[in-house]
């Protein structure tokens, strides 16, 4: 699939969802919880995902690699979005050579697959996820943007997320709201 026709599919596949579950902003003792910084940034719920994800000294990697799959755009529009934003050291944790591998022109496809299996459509914070996980005899099933499903769970105090590939990643900093929507930052890189 061509990424300019990714962007007419993540729109479809966003309008088929309209019955998603969107969470309204965590509230603590009556007023907005504030977000979490991020990468020693503040992250705003006024900017959306790509505005607050370049602040990030921790998504360095992860802004460059959507900018090299052509999602900027995607990601800047209305949403919602839930994203699971992987730090600069879950993508040290792949093999040798696997990022520079995929930020190559030739292997914009395989990038873009990677990237969209991070997102699902809609907004879920974090205890929508656990809400989901404990209704389903424990785990929740998400299907990503990309296609396939990821796993959600909850054990001890975090949420867990687990791939196609039977990798898993731990929420590491949860419910950080964007006007288009909430990103959970992740430990790992998950695969399709």
């Amino acid at each position: 699939m061509k990424v300019s026709h990714l962007s007419l599919a993540l729109a479809g596949a966003l309008m088929a969802v309209g019955g998603a579950v969107v969470a309204q902003p965590a509230k603590h003792h009556g007023a907005m919880k504030p977000n979490p910084m991020v990468g020693g940034a503040a992250m705003l719920p006024t900017k959306d995902i790509i505005d607050n994800a370049v602040n990030s000294k921790d998504h360095t990697t992860l802004v460059a690699a959507v900018k090299a799959a052509g999602l900027v755009d995607t990601l800047k529009g209305p949403g919602p979005f839930t994203v699971f934003a992987p730090t600069n050291q879950a993508f040290k944790k792949l093999p040798a050579g696997t990022v520079d591998k995929l930020l190559k022109p030739e292997n914009k496809a395989q990038l873009t697959k990677v990237l969209t299996y991070h997102v699902v459509p809609g907004k879920l914070n974090a205890a929508d996820l656990i809400a989901q996980a404990k209704a389903n005899g424990g785990k929740a099933t998400l299907t990503t943007v990309q296609g396939e499903p990821l796993t959600a769970w909850v054990q001890g105090p975090n949420v867990w997320l687990q791939d196609a590939k039977g990798g898993k990643a731990k929420v590491t900093i949860a419910d950080v709201n964007q006007s288009n929507g909430v990103i959970h930052v992740i430990d790992t890189v998950l695969m399709p």
